[in-house]
């Protein structure tokens, strides 16, 4: 008699997980105990048929479906849900709160490979009407399509984050500032250019931010975040120019650090912000940018550096650079992307950390002058990929190298970087010196 209640138990309770499955672990097994004690105690049967129609008709009464039970798992299931969620994502509270994003200038990205961030870097533009470059975009009337190529352009807009130097300020105000050979500024109309070729950062910290004197920085600034465009290096103030700019993609927080060194004659043309005044984020003087990095490494997965440096026209390696470098990859930075020449420079590396140390002109004027697209690929492990792309600008206009002049590109930056390999299709890696 035992084996046989047993092995109808064993029935039964399977039964009672099967009719469970659509809906909770613990409604199943109520279910279960009154079929063991129904076989148990046939008697029984009608006193639990009894027992369910009171309770159905409590359960109309009170409004409910006799199912408090679901609730209470499905509350767990949530909490348990969002614990998972906030492990796998360390940012989720973070994202939950738009005023302390938008206070430190952390911005939500979604990416087009789940895992993988896609970052673009160009170097200098100009839209300055006054100059050869924005004159040609102009007078072709194709806005920014008609000065870059169209197979560029798919790049740029393709990245997930897309940077760009904006070698100017957004203003029609101001006065040029006496005595500098060459002033820019540009109708604010113009800043919705950016967003046309697919900008999701700027930098502000270069030498013409602040050509036509305070106004045109600050006319800069309210451009910007008028149209929504994110900005770095620069500020109404020194907290405001040295604060980095985040973007958290795929459970990463990818930081950006944007300084220049340039101008480097006492006192500059172009002003350092102090605690009370605008200005751009110098660092001539290294100490404030390497705590700035330092800091934002403490708090990122990856710590971008974009600085304005080195010598115009030539593609050699000055003092500075070569004192610099080192210090901002000591002090945490994961990539360190230059600006400024005008012209490319070498690619080298610092331990494991590789150093662009110019992109050369982008959009900038009308001279013949080779340039690039410098992409980069961060995942889960950090930098995945760092890939040169190589272009040209000429004739106001930058488009993408092909065939022999793509080689010839690439053939010029492998005799000025010895310490990195390019291949065929411009992915660097570090050279193995064993």
């Amino acid at each position: 008699m035992k084996r046989k209640i047993m092995a109808a138990c064993g029935m039964v309770i399977l039964a009672g997980f099967l009719l469970g499955g659509c809906g909770s672990v613990e409604s199943g097994l109520v279910r279960t105990t009154a079929a063991v004690e129904e076989y148990q105690n046939p008697d029984a049967k009608e006193s639990c048929a009894a027992e369910n129609v009171w309770k159905e008709q409590e359960s109309e009464k009170n409004g409910t479906d006799g199912g408090k039970p679901h609730v209470v798992l499905q509350q767990k299931e949530t909490e348990a849900s969002e614990e998972e969620t906030e492990a796998a994502d360390p940012y989720a509270q973070l994202l939950k709160d738009p005023e302390a994003m938008a206070a430190d200038k952390i911005y939500a990205k979604e990416t087009a490979e789940p895992g993988k961030t896609r970052i673009v870097f160009a170097g200098d533009i100009l839209f300055d009407s006054h100059y050869a470059i924005m004159a040609s975009l102009l007078k072709r009337g194709q806005g920014i399509e008609g000065g870059i190529s169209a197979d560029l352009l798919s790049i740029m807009r393709g990245a997930d984050i897309f940077m760009v130097n904006n070698e100017f300020p957004y203003t029609t105000g101001g006065a040029p500032t006496a005595g500098k050979k060459f002033t820019f500024r540009a109708d604010p109309k113009y800043a919705s250019w950016l967003f046309d070729m697919g900008a999701d950062l700027v930098s502000l910290a270069n030498n013409h931010a602040y050509d036509y004197g305070e106004v045109s920085l600050t006319d800069t600034l309210d451009t910007l975040e008028a149209i929504g465009m994110p900005y770095v290096g620069a500020g109404r103030n020194l907290d405001e120019a040295v604060k980095p700019v985040s973007f958290i993609a795929n459970g990463k927080k990818i930081t950006f650090v944007s300084a220049t060194q340039i101008e480097r004659t006492l006192p500059p043309d172009t002003r350092g912000a102090t605690e009370a005044t605008p200005g751009v984020f110098r660092c001539l003087e290294i100490g404030t940018l390497l705590e700035v990095i330092s800091a934002a490494k403490a708090d990122s997965d990856f710590v971008i550096v974009y600085i304005h440096w080195g010598t115009e026209g030539t593609d050699k390696i000055d003092r500075w650079q070569q004192e610099q470098a080192p210090q901002i990859a000591a002090a945490g930075a994961d990539l360190i992307i230059g600006d400024h020449p005008h012209v490319l420079q070498p690619i080298s590396y610092q331990g494991d950390i590789p150093v662009v140390y110019s992109l050369g002109n982008y959009l900038f004027n009308s001279k013949t002058l080779d340039t690039c697209l410098m992409e980069a690929v961060v995942g889960d492990e950090g930098l995945e990929s760092l890939q040169f792309i190589p272009a040209k600008q000429s004739n106001c206009r930058v488009t993408k190298a092909e065939g022999a002049e793509k080689e010839r590109i690439l053939n010029y930056m492998r005799s000025i970087s010895p310490e990195t390999v390019i291949d065929e299709e411009g992915y660097i890696t570090k050279q193995d010196t064993r």
